[in-house]
């Protein structure tokens, strides 16, 4: 996280004091810029003091016009270098480099009663001959020096306030690197988790490889036996056979013909039983294959146990990375607590000189009491009887002082010499001022008309050119001045009222002999602008970072289609120019009308196509079968508006995939025309969506589709066959991005760049996440019109107003005790953690609470889930959900809930919370994306206490939700005055788009410089 700084440094030293005929006082105002790193340091050179010191001993005044005279120069001097104090703005402050140190010098005051001791007889001399001066010298001395003190004492506060600023950045870099600690902390513990899988999968190989030697050893023992059993079987049966043949000889062959007949069936049986035992045998030959099947598979294993091994070594070494950041982290807050030091220093040295101020204001009391004490002398040495007797005295004085007189009297006439010719010296530098002054007022912006007016006039400019009314640098010089609000043209309108067109181009173009000033000309193509096209927070980016960008002074436009479902009534002077716009789109010319009106006091073209297919009168901005045709005819119809109306814009900025085409277009196709002037924004709201089409339709707007169906520029990164229109963006665009700082860094990997990851670590450095505002105008709950009663931070009665008066709208239970709201107001998609926002139902009515849903879902599943959700507790005292989105209702839910939940599982930026916090309804929110970088848990220590604002988990999963909201409705109920300061707190948090503006007006000015650096060279 980078933090911008505003740092200056003051020495400031009281001086050169010198007494000759009266005292007078001087102050030297060193001022030294901090070096491009931001570091303060005490490095006055000792040479430049000693010079100064010697410059202010040889100045001496001696009268009251010496004194004025230099007086004005030393005013004049100190003005302009209050001016010109160098502030370092858009700096970084690098993790190692912070070092910060006020030094505030103070040169001892030297005791003003001695030096205007020896003046008093002088002084009191030359009352009695009329030239009586000094006294007045010596106090406008002293009012000077208090007034020079004070100034300083304004700086030394300033310079503290600055210190603070300074600190609250530096923390907040703390808090970027405990974030990183975490990180890797997680990344750690998934390693150890492989690493336990690892060596299960190891143990169990190691059991398989026993159970394979245990078969071997019983196969080889089986296959001993029966051999020995089949040679015991066959010599079994020759010696039956043997004994057969002698026995047929014998006497008793009856009785051993039965012996032997019984011998052999008992042969037949034992020779069944080997069958048996063969067959046997053949299963354990097919063990064997399945023996050689699992060593096999112990190979495999074995290889993925070397994999595993691997990670285990990359894990260590991300282990040594973390202990790297801990000592990093501890350096960082050690370098903290240095700088808290060198505060309480500046604020010791801040006292010190209020000390000082306070000494010249007592000095101020006894110069009062000594005038004072002068003048009743001096009546009393006039009414004094005594002076008589004194006189020859006096006598001898003053022929002493006549001679002194006359000396004095040469010097004078010198002084007022120099004296005049100062004076004279001052007038010429007045009326030079009142000159300058006078130009200045006709060059300032008219700030009496509303940005509607300008707006208006600058169509009207646009539809003269393009009727051909007026030629391309007239219309240039027109729109520099109404950048400007230059008075002139504002004259030139009204007077022009009652005359004819004609009548008024000529009026107009008199005033375009008059130079102007280069400025940034900024024109947004988009597909959306709220309020009068608007389907979710592209709109609201469009519009809101235009109208931010106007009040800083440049000069902003909008081309948008023309729907047909648009809300017409909040376009004013909407009108068709008398003009058709041509366009080519596949293989032919198209017609295309163009309407102009004014949005928001913003400047809008929409452009209507004659196009056979009515492409924007669908009924709905997006969802068509056929968008990919839609956009990149619009986009080339956009780029050909720009070219024929002779407009030389600075930035053409195009959002999501919609008018990503813009950026392979311009350069390709229109650059080469004369479209040359402007460098490329692209801004992906949600890498979601990203519109990729098969190849070929490419080919339609007349790109050419085998130049840029290529790894490196359009092809899609997971089908060659397909274009990408947001990767082109990425490719030709020369500044990319998105919605917030947190989202920057999770598209750049594998897991939540959806395919783009490496495009865009490809194009990291013209890559950035500038986090999202919202329009305060109309989310303000101090002019809701919407709400029952307006609030305010200081004033959150009328936020329990509006609960009470939307629990009578929706039916709800009012309950005397305090029973928190919770709301959600969301598109019911698997993106916002629908399964979360189910569970918080139910968890609610658990707690206590009451629970208030605004929204619907797309998908069809989802939608019914949520119906039949909303018809079980449709009667329900504490659980109300209204499956579709109302306008009016959602400013009233936003004023009365306590708390508000967003577990998105992963949210680009997120206006929601940034509006509950605008209404005092207290975030819960899952750690992701733009709600990471907007909502800090109150019970985190490592975040500074005056930026908790919400309460956060981690885990998309029901127990950190959980989690979350019970912690919310312990604080809620426990400690009432914690929690109203924690909606106050909120409610006073900048989510405006003045930050967001100032950081894109960086970008804009960074980008046209460079490519005005190169056309030079």
């Amino acid at each position: 996280m980078s933090a911008k700084l505003s740092t200056w440094f003051v020495g400031d030293g009281i001086g050169g004091l010198y007494c000759k005929q009266h005292s007078n006082v001087r102050f030297f105002l060193s001022h030294r810029p901090l070096p491009a790193s931001c570091k303060m340091r005490r490095n006055y050179s000792s040479q430049l003091k000693r010079q100064q010191l010697k410059k202010a001993s040889h100045e001496r005044i001696s009268t009251n016009a010496d004194f004025q005279s230099n007086g004005d120069e030393e005013s004049e001097t100190e003005n302009t270098s209050i001016i010109n104090v160098p502030i370092l703005s858009q700096q970084v402050i690098s993790d190692d480099d912070v070092e910060t140190s006020i030094d505030v010098e103070h040169s001892d005051v030297k005791e003003w009663s001695g030096s205007m001791a020896p003046d008093e007889p002088k002084s009191l001399a030359i009352k009695v001959d009329g030239e009586e001066q000094l006294s007045g010298v010596q106090s406008e001395d002293l009012v000077g020096m208090i007034r020079y003190a004070e100034k300083n004492i304004l700086l030394l506060n300033q310079a503290r306030v600055c210190a603070l600023q300074d600190l609250e950045k530096i923390v907040a870099e703390k808090e970027e690197l405990q974030g990183e600690i975490n990180v890797l902390e997680r990344r750690l513990a998934e390693t150890d988790a492989r690493i336990k899988v690892a060596a299960e999968e190891k143990i169990r190989v190691e059991l398989m490889e026993d159970q394979l030697e245990n078969l071997r050893s019983e196969l080889a023992h089986r296959g001993v036996t029966e051999g020995s059993q089949l040679d015991m079987y066959d010599n079994h049966d020759k010696l039956l056979n043997h004994e057969a043949s002698m026995l047929h000889d014998n006497s008793f062959s009856s009785l051993l013909t039965k012996e032997l007949s019984s011998l052999r069936e008992e042969n037949i049986f034992l020779k069944n039983d080997i069958e048996v035992l063969k067959v046997e045998l053949r299963d354990v030959k097919n063990t064997d294959e399945r023996v050689l099947m699992l060593e096999k598979e112990r190979s495999s294993l074995e290889s993925a146990l070397k994999d595993l091994e691997s990670k285990l070594s990359v894990s260590q070494e991300d282990v040594s990375k973390l202990s790297t950041l801990k000592v990093e982290y501890k350096d960082l807050w050690e370098k903290v607590e240095n700088l808290q030091v060198l505060l309480d220093k500046a604020t010791k040295q801040a006292d010190q000189a209020i000390t000082v101020l306070q000494q010249n204001q007592e000095l101020r009391k006894k110069v009062d009491k000594l005038e004072e004490s002068l003048d009743e002398a001096n009546v009393y040495k006039l009414s004094s009887e005594k002076l008589q007797q004194y006189n020859e005295l006096m006598q001898q004085k003053i022929k002493l002082l006549e001679d002194r007189l006359q000396r004095s009297d040469e010097d004078i006439s010198s002084y007022v010499q120099l004296y005049q010719e100062s004076v004279k010296e001052f007038q010429e530098t007045l009326n030079s001022l009142k000159e300058e002054s006078k130009k200045r007022a006709l060059d300032e912006p008219v700030n009496d008309m509303p940005w509607e007016f300008w707006s208006h006039l600058l169509l009207i400019i646009d539809g003269w050119l393009l009727e051909k009314k007026i030629t391309i640098d007239d219309a240039k010089m027109l729109r520099e001045m109404l950048r400007k609000r230059d008075g002139r043209i504002r004259d030139a309108y009204m007077v022009c009222k009652e005359k004819n067109e004609r009548e008024a181009i000529t009026t107009f173009l008199g005033l375009t002999s008059s130079p102007s000033c280069p400025g940034l000309h900024v024109i947004h193509i988009a597909a959306e602008m709220a309020p009068v096209a608007k389907v979710g927070g592209l709109g609201d980016v469009v519009c809101g970072l235009s109208k931010a960008l106007q009040k800083r002074g440049h000069l902003v436009e909008i081309v948008l289609p023309k729907y047909d479902c648009m809300q017409y009534d909040r376009i004013h002077d909407l009108r068709a120019l008398d003009v058709v716009v041509e366009s080519y789109f596949a293989g032919r010319l198209f017609k295309n009308k163009i309407w102009v009106g004014t949005v928001e006091g913003l400047p809008v073209y929409f452009i209507e196509p004659h196009h056979p297919d009515k492409l924007f009168w669908r009924g709905q901005l997006y969802g068509e079968h056929d968008d990919f045709k839609r956009f990149s005819f619009f986009s080339r119809a956009a780029l050909e508006l720009l070219l024929q109306s002779g407009k030389k814009p600075d930035i053409i900025h195009c959002h999501d995939w919609q008018t990503a085409f813009v950026a392979p277009l311009y350069w390709d196709l229109y650059a080469p025309k004369g479209l040359n002037s402007a460098r490329i924004c692209f801004t992906c709201h949600n890498f979601e969506y990203q519109g990729t089409a098969p190849a070929s339709e490419l080919g339609h707007c007349g790109l050419d589709v085998h130049q840029l169906n290529r790894p490196d520029r359009m092809q899609d990164n997971s089908a060659h066959d397909r274009v990408n229109p947001v990767k082109g963006g990425v490719v030709f665009s020369n500044i990319v991005t998105t919605v917030s700082p947190t989202y920057a860094q999770e598209v750049r990997t594998a897991e939540g760049g959806r395919g783009l990851h490496s495009t865009l670590n490809f194009h990291s450095k013209k890559f950035i996440g500038i986090l999202n505002g919202i329009d305060t105008d109309i989310w303000n709950p101090g002019t809701d019109t919407f709400l029952k009663v307006q609030y305010t931070a200081n004033d959150l009665q009328g936020k329990e107003e509006n609960k009470e008066a939307l629990r009578r709208h929706l039916g709800l239970f009012s309950a005397k005790v305090r029973k928190p709201m919770v709301g959600c107001i969301t598109r019911l998609v698997p993106q916002k953690g629908v399964h979360l926002i189910r569970h918080a139902i139910y968890r609610t009515l658990e707690l206590g609470g009451q629970f208030v849903l605004l929204g619907s879902s797309p998908v069809p599943h989802i939608q019914r889930e949520f119906e039949g959700i909303a018809n079980h507790f449709q009667n329900h005292d504490h659980i109300r959900l209204i499956l579709k989105y109302d306008e009016a209702l959602s400013h009233s839910i936003y004023a009365a809930s306590d708390m508000f939940i967003i577990p998105s599982i992963f949210e680009p930026c997120g206006l929601t919370q940034m509006i509950a916090m605008r209404y005092g309804s207290i975030p819960i929110a899952r750690k992701t994306g733009g709600l990471n970088d907007s909502v800090f848990d109150v019970d985190d220590d490592t975040i500074p206490l005056e930026f908790r604002n919400g309460f956060a988990f981690s885990t998309a999963d029901e127990q950190g939700l959980n989690n979350a909201l019970e912690r919310a409705f312990n604080l809620y109920r426990n400690d009432p005055e914690s929690w109203q300061k924690l909606v106050q707190k909120d409610m006073t948090v900048d989510f405006s788009w003045e930050s967001s503006a100032a950081h894109y007006e960086e970008l804009y000015a960074k980008s046209v410089a460079r490519a005005r650096a190169t056309i030079r060279a």
